[in-house]
C-alpha cells in the first residue's frame, strides 16, 4: 500500500479547487509517531523510522510540486496532476498513484481496522464503543513564557489542550481522552507557512481534514478511538487563531479512565475483568503502575514534528524526477 508520510482523518468525498502557490522553500524536518504501551510494541514494529529514531526528511516546493526525500526513499507531489511519485533512490524506479488511489487505500485501511475491531471480544469491543458517547471538547491555550532559539528562529513556547468528557461531566468523572500539543512558535515565516499550506492542500486534496501520521497507523487510532477524529479537527482549529508559526511541535493523545473503572481497578490487585484480553485488557493493565498503583490517565500515542533548516531558493531540479530513474509497474 502507498505510504504517506502526512495523512488526514477521513473526508474522502471533499474535492478541492488547488490555488498557485506563493513561495518556493527548500526545508529539512524531523519527524515522529509511536503508539505507547504494548499495543504499541506491536504496531511501531511496522512504523519504520518514524516510530523509532524519527524520519528526517529533505523537502522542496516550488509551485504545485513537491519533492520529499527520506534516506533511501522518496516522494513527489504535484497538485497540478493530482499524483503522488514514490521513488526508490536505491533501485533508481518510481510508482505513480492518483490521488483516487490513495484515497480508496485509506478506506481499505479504516475497513480493516474496523474489521478487527469487530472480531474483538464483546467487553473489548464494549470499551471501544465507548468512547462513541456524545462528548463536549474544550479548548485551553497556555503561553508558557519560555522562549529559545531553533533553527535560527526565536521562538516562545505556547501549549494547546483539548480535553473530551461527556456533557455535564469533569474527564476525571465521565473518562474521555486528552490531546496535548506543545508548540515552539516562531513570529510568522513565509517559508514554514508555505511548507504548512502545500500540504494542508494535499491532504484536503485527497481526505479533507489533517493530522500528522501514517495511513494504517491512523486508520487503527481512528477505528479504535472514534472521539479522535473530532479532537484533532478541534485542534486544528485552535491551532489556526495562533499567532506565529510552528518550528517544533509535539502532540500526545491520552486516555482518562472513569471514576467508576477507577474505584473498581483500586479494589483489585489486577486489572477489572471487564476489560478481557484484547485492546482493552492491553490498556486496563497499562493502569497498573510498576509498584502496583492505579493510574487515571494513560498515553494512547505521541508524535513530533520539527524543522530543522530552511532556505527559500529552490530550482527546478529540486522538484524534478531525478535523472536516470524509470517507472516500476
Amino acid at each position: 500500500m502507498q505510504r504517506i508520510r502526512f495523512v488526514p482523518l477521513l473526508l474522502a468525498s471533499l474535492v478541492l479547487a488547488v490555488p498557485v502557490l506563493r513561495a518556493d522553500v527548500k526545508t529539512q524536518q524531523k519527524s515522529t509517531f509511536k503508539f505507547a504501551g504494548t499495543l504499541g510494541g506491536v504496531l511501531n514494529k511496522f512504523g519504520g523510522a518514524t516510530t523509532k529514531e524519527g524520519l528526517v526528511t529533505t523537502s522542496a516546493i516550488k509551485g504545485n510540486r513537491k519533492l520529499s526525500i527520506s534516506g533511501d526513499s522518496g516522494e513527489i507531489i504535484d497538485l497540478g496532476e493530482e499524483k503522488v511519485y514514490s521513488l526508490d533512490m536505491k533501485g533508481k524506479s518510481y510508482k505513480v498513484a492518483t490521488f483516487a488511489e490513495l484515497r480508496a487505500a485509506f478506506e481499505k485501511a479504516k475497513a480493516d481496522a474496523e474489521k478487527k475491531k469487530q472480531e474483538m471480544k464483546p467487553e473489548d469491543k464494549q470499551q471501544v464503543e465507548d468512547t462513541a458517547k456524545q462528548y463536549e471538547f474544550e479548548a485551553d491555550v497556555k503561553e508558557t513564557g519560555q522562549k529559545k532559539n531553533l533553527a535560527g528562529y526565536d521562538t516562545r513556547e505556547v501549549i494547546l489542550t483539548i480535553t473530551a468528557h461527556e456533557k455535564g461531566k469533569k474527564v476525571e468523572e465521565s473518562g474521555g481522552f486528552i490531546m496535548t500539543t506543545d508548540m515552539w512558535l516562531a513570529p510568522k515565516i513565509a517559508g514554514l507557512d508555505e511548507l504548512i499550506q502545500f500540504q494542508l492542500k494535499y491532504i484536503k486534496a485527497i481526505y479533507g481534514e489533517a493530522f500528522v501520521g501514517d495511513v494504517q497507523q491512523t486508520a487503527s487510532t481512528v477505528a479504535m478511538y472514534p472521539t479522535f477524529k473530532p479532537m484533532a479537527e478541534k485542534m486544528q482549529a485552535e491551532n489556526g487563531k495562533l499567532q506565529g508559526t510552528p518550528v517544533l511541535s509535539s502532540t500526545t493523545f491520552d486516555s482518562v479512565k472513569s471514576a467508576e473503572a477507577m474505584k473498581e481497578a483500586k479494589s483489585q490487585s489486577q486489572p477489572p475483568p471487564t476489560t478481557g484480553g484484547g485492546i482493552g485488557g492491553m490498556l486496563a493493565k497499562k493502569m497498573i503502575g510498576p509498584k502496583g498503583e492505579v493510574t487515571q490517565r494513560s498515553t494512547v500515542f505521541t508524535s513530533s514534528h520539527e524543522i530543522l533548516s530552511l532556505s527559500p531558493t529552490v530550482a527546478a531540479e529540486d522538484v524534478a524526477m531525478p535523472a536516470g530513474f524509470k517507472e516500476k509497474k
